[in-house]
């Protein structure tokens, strides 16, 4: 996501787009699972600025609990060989 908003916003800047229009572009570019938990938040981001940072928020969260997760089922694993 991070690379992503990177280039979007390096294109953005040479475009006409702004407010609604340019947060709309980006929807419709982002990671569809990542848009859709967006999308379902409570406050939905109001800024292109905020919906820059949560987009990478949630997709740095998502990474991390994958991380954690296989950590978890190693860890798991290895427990279980000792039994």
């Amino acid at each position: 996501m991070e690379e992503f908003v990177q280039e979007f916003k390096r294109t953005a800047r040479g475009s006409r787009y702004k407010g609604r229009p340019l947060i709309e572009e980006f929807k419709r570019g982002m990671n569809g699972g990542i848009r859709r938990k967006l999308m379902k938040a409570e406050n939905l981001p109001a800024s292109i600025e905020q919906w820059y940072r949560r987009a990478t928020a949630l997709d740095r969260n998502w990474r991390e609990s994958k991380r954690e997760e296989e950590r978890l089922k190693k860890k798991e694993v290895g427990e279980g060989k000792q039994e």
